[in-house]
């Protein structure tokens, strides 16, 4: 089974096809320094599923994870209680690997920060890039799901294909996403924010 797309469609081979919807930048923003990088506008009733992507983002201290929390106050205050998975596949350049579970960085019923990598590297040519989808995230009568995917450059020069889904186990409208490192800085980096329509 092959699968093509053309940014807004997936094709099976002519057998079928399903519409994502339309992509929509909402905002960017480019870190520099930046100790948080913080959307507080843009998050509403406007689309059922928002998308964010990431380019490039660079930690200012080594062997960290890239992290978010979600707000329901526009910003004031970030610590949905949310309850998470994560699972990552690595490869090092030495050439060993694996697939596994990795419960170090799940959460259950935790306000705290929620992680979307796993031990970024800091060297000048290691980052991490990826996206983050959010679904209907204005509604007051479900939970707020979340799935993302990245592709991290490892401290021990690794691939890692770090993967994470969860909720945000609140029925509150979630108006506002923060990201950070574990520690340090985003040192550089592009965060864009995208609604999408639906078909």
């Amino acid at each position: 089974m092959a699968f093509i797309s053309n940014g807004t469609t997936i094709l099976d081979a002519g057998a079928f096809n399903v519409n994502l919807g339309s992509l929509v930048l909402i905002s960017e923003q480019t870190a520099s320094s930046s100790s948080t990088v913080s959307f507080t506008t843009g998050i509403d009733s406007t689309y059922p599923i928002y998308k964010f992507e990431f380019i490039d983002i660079h930690p200012s201290s080594n062997d960290v994870n890239f992290q978010f929390n979600m707000s329901t106050d526009g910003g004031s205050n970030y610590n949905v209680t949310k309850t998470t998975t994560f699972f990552r596949g690595y490869h090092t350049e030495a050439g060993a690997g694996s697939l596994a579970y990795d419960s170090a960085r799940d959460l259950a019923q935790s306000t705290g920060n929620a992680s979307l990598t796993r031990e970024v590297g800091n060297q000048n040519d290691e980052s991490t890039a990826g996206n983050l989808f959010l679904f209907n995230p204005s509604s007051t009568t479900f939970v707020k799901h979340y799935i993302s995917r990245f592709q991290d450059y490892s401290h021990a020069d690794a691939a890692v294909d770090s993967n994470s889904a969860g909720y945000g186990n609140t029925t509150s409208s979630v108006d506002a996403i923060r990201f950070a490192f574990s520690s340090g800085n985003i040192d550089a980096g592009t965060i864009k924010l995208y609604g999408i329509k639906d078909s």
